[in-house]
């Protein structure tokens, strides 16, 4: 996520969650797949009919670009008792210090199927999700993190399931325990209000759904996925996303990862089918809606780089986004490979103040790319950085945002300096200037106060600043192999603060715990290597 100092200037697989979407309004009447693996297929050509129209930029695409990166890796809760345990409901949270309900314990999810039955703008709707998960514990209950929206059914394995809310959570009794190692599935309908939304004192601001003219977008960080869908909600923890989202005609739907098929139907309506490749956090999830035009172009090494668009929005919006393979180019050279299979941008119909590093997908508002380029410029970088520290290189606890946030800002600002902004030195030494007093009201980069004081500033350039530093002690050279170890180490995995501090000190060949410590977690900013006039 992305904001600005106004103090400064400025593969698809695994179907089985499509069983029990048969009873989804627009799914209904669909004959039964004979075997999981043409499931599918039987899904969507059943529903082939006269479409609606939508601008194409180019065709839509159905090639993969090969990814670098290892297949994601799911954060696991630790296994609660032994073999032939007696059941024992899960917690109702993996005990976050900052957010302790974010997420649940018991299981692991391998899978979402997301459908979503939309029909027009701040319009409610039927949806219904299906998670494959498997028990690390033997389950006599275990919770989801869903907030709001109307509840209609739970089943477990197909078999109707006991629920109860209790606030943020939606606490779900299968009709017999479910044993440690099992695998199995939860579907839950429920009617979806494409205007719940929350709001935070920080950077954030609004967050959930997100209306727009002609539909929707979704900014579900950092914990309002639970507003759009039950989840496992927590950055550390991930599973692939599939996407099953049906629309009127004349009207598009755009999620993470490749659009598998989009299908018109008998009635007009048009069913998209999107699947995210690789596993993804729940507040990393966008699936938006809306007349938009999808424009192509080819980024380094032939990454397939796709932008939606709202129509009227296309050529105001082109000439910065028609940099972002200059913009690869320029991170790759830093920081290794892009991660995943494809990239593009997302620009929301909105008045939003932030940008979203949503996986493989960036939500940027239109005001962020119709006016200065250098401001341009700083918004598209910052997001398409997360997407290798942040996304792909997933946060273990809220309290390692810094890792994310830090370096998003650190290398915005590097590429400013070469393109016409500021250089990092200046904003680096106004960021120290004020550093005591956002450690005084916000907490140290690596030690936010309260969760309230997570999206503040000191997240943002006071990271960068501890970055700053780190280059400062150890040279640039041995920085830029620190970075590039961090991005390869823990490609597709999580990591946290304890994490980088011993790479860091394993590729400078040097114990970096002394100094790293006192800029991470001290309560005064300390000095500056090689600017003693700070």
């Amino acid at each position: 996520m992305e904001i600005h100092d106004p103090r400064q200037p400025s593969q698809f697989h695994g179907l089985r969650g499509l069983r029990g979407l048969r009873g989804l309004p627009g799914l209904r009447g669909l004959p039964r797949p004979r075997t999981r693996r043409t499931a599918l297929l039987l899904t969507l050509t059943s529903a082939v009919g006269i479409g609606g129209a939508v601008v194409l930029v180019g065709a839509l695409p159905h090639g993969d670009h090969p990814s670098p990166a290892r297949p994601g890796t799911l954060a696991t809760t630790a296994p609660a008792g032994s073999p032939g345990a007696a059941p024992s409901p899960g917690a109702p949270g993996i005990g976050d210090p900052l957010l302790p309900l974010d997420g649940n314990g018991g299981y692991t999810v391998s899978r979402y199927t997301l459908a979503f039955d939309w029909r027009a703008p701040r319009t409610r709707f039927d949806a219904s999700t299906t998670i494959s998960a498997s028990a690390t514990q033997a389950l006599s209950r275990f919770d989801l993190d869903f907030a709001g929206n109307t509840l209609h059914s739970v089943t477990v394995d197909d078999v109707p399931a006991r629920t109860t809310r209790d606030g943020d959570e939606l606490v779900v009794t299968p009709a017999k325990p479910i044993p440690q190692g099992g695998a199995f599935t939860v579907r839950v309908t429920y009617t979806a209000d494409p205007t719940q939304r929350r709001h935070r004192g920080d950077a954030i601001g609004d967050y959930g759904w997100v209306p727009t003219p002609d539909g929707t977008v979704l900014y579900p960080q950092p914990d309002g996925a639970k507003m759009i869908f039950p989840a496992n909600d927590h950055p550390s923890l991930r599973a692939p996303v599939t996407f099953l989202i049906t629309t009127p005609p004349g009207v598009s739907a755009v999620a993470n990862g490749r659009l598998v098929e989009r299908a018109p139907r008998p009635d007009g309506r048009v069913l998209w089918t999107y699947d995210s490749e690789q596993p993804v956090a729940a507040q990393l999830v966008q699936m938006a809606i809306g007349k938009f035009t999808f424009v192509e172009i080819t980024g380094p090494h032939g990454l397939p780089v796709r932008d939606a668009v709202p129509g009227d929005l296309v050529n105001g919006t082109k000439a910065y986004r028609s940099l972002t393979p200059e913009h690869l180019a320029w991170l790759e050279q830093r920081l290794g490979p892009y991660p995943f299979r494809r990239y593009g941008v997302l620009v929301g119909d909105t008045d939003l103040p932030v940008a979203l590093e949503s996986q493989s997908l960036s939500l940027v508002p239109k005001g962020d790319l119709q006016g200065d380029r250098v401001d341009a410029e700083r918004d598209l970088v910052h997001e398409l950085t997360h997407q290798w520290t942040g996304d792909s290189v997933a946060i273990r606890r809220w309290c390692d945002l810094w890792l994310s946030e830090g370096h998003a800002r650190f290398y915005e600002r590097l590429y400013s300096e070469a393109h016409g902004g500021d250089s990092i030195e200046s904003a680096m030494r106004a960021a120290y200037e004020q550093h005591d007093q956002w450690r005084h009201d916000e907490g140290a980069p690596a030690e936010p106060r309260t969760e309230a004081a997570l999206f503040k500033q000191v997240r943002y350039d006071g990271s960068a600043l501890v970055l700053y530093a780190l280059r400062e002690k150890v040279g640039e050279g041995t920085f830029e192999k620190i970075e590039r170890s961090w991005v390869t180490k823990y490609q597709g995995r999580v990591a946290g603060t304890q994490d980088f501090v011993a790479l860091a000190s394993e590729a400078a060949g040097e114990d970096l715990k002394p100094f790293l410590t006192p800029w991470l977690y001290g309560d005064r900013t300390p000095p500056m290597p090689g600017h003693p006039d700070w």
